[in-house]
């Protein structure tokens, strides 16, 4: 029986896919992009989340605590908080369990042009998972997707993606040294990958974040544009940084420690795409 964690399900998203679509974050991740706003995703585990907005540091969570300093899920300081501040963040799903839930709203999402799309975290660390559940979902006429950032094994990663009816990949940081410093991860699994994924039949979109000096650099973006120039990508979907992306890491006991200007404007250069001949849209 294949199972999954997942920290979120977004329904009645329009940036995820063609149409409306069911959003699914599963959780865990073998990258640390510098600019992530998703630490909660970081970890392939069920954790505890507190919010210290709002805090008033009375005590009542570390009074029933039994494992002072090594937390195991009991979840007792989840209802000893009296401003309900402390959360599970992650809930343990079989495929079948998952489709199920997802299929409740299968026929709207098929009016409306939409599907289930599968992110992350990095979706592809559960690939016998997706395979399963998409092999449900499809079964039921259910429009499928993925977003990834690509580094996977290669065998997993092609057995996905021809399972799936849709692909957002992720290019970020085209340097290798580049790249393993902001992402940390060396991207040659990563271009790999996306060569596989030019090989196959399954339609795609190139996603690529702009970090201000990191990823928007005429010369990163460039080295983008000339790979992705002579592949059968749909397009590019440049997504401007997130300024709330530090937002979410003391609740997962983190500090968020970019190393690049934050309060920097992103460059959203379309013209090196267009000048391609790659379709680009701002997202």
């Amino acid at each position: 029986m294949q199972k999954a964690i997942v920290f979120s399900i977004e329904e009645f998203s329009v940036y995820d896919g063609p149409g409306i679509r069911t959003t699914v974050f599963l959780k865990g991740c073998p990258m640390r992009c510098n600019w992530c706003h998703n630490p909660e995703g970081f970890e392939p585990r069920v954790q505890v989340v507190k919010n210290l907005n709002g805090c008033e540091r009375c005590g009542a969570c570390k009074a029933v605590c039994p494992s002072p300093g090594a937390c195991i899920l009991c979840g007792r300081c989840i209802s000893a908080c009296p401003k309900n501040l402390i959360r599970f963040s992650g809930k343990e799903y079989t495929a079948e369990g998952l489709a199920s839930k997802l299929l409740k709203n299968a026929d709207y999402l098929k009016k409306c042009g939409g599907g289930v799309t599968f992110t992350g975290g990095e979706c592809l660390l559960y690939a016998d998972f997706l395979i399963a559940i998409i092999a449900m979902l499809k079964g039921e006429k259910t429009h499928t997707a993925i977003q990834t950032c690509g580094f996977a094994d290669e065998r997993k990663f092609k057995a996905v993606v021809s399972a799936v009816d849709y692909v957002m990949f992720d290019l970020k940081v085209m340097d290798r040294q580049e790249a393993i410093r902001y992402t940390g991860c060396d991207n040659a699994p990563i271009l790999k990958n996306f060569r596989n994924l030019c090989a196959g039949g399954t339609p795609f979109v190139v996603r690529v974040p702009l970090i201000p000096g990191v990823t928007d650099t005429k010369k990163n973006l460039q080295a983008i544009a000339d790979l992705v120039k002579d592949s059968p990508a749909l397009g590019a979907e440049l997504l401007p940084y997130n300024k709330m992306a530090g937002s979410k890491y003391r609740l997962v006991g983190k500090k968020y420690s970019p190393i690049f200007d934050q309060t920097a404007e992103p460059n959203i250069d379309t013209e090196i795409f267009i000048k391609a001949g790659i379709p680009v849209k701002v997202l």
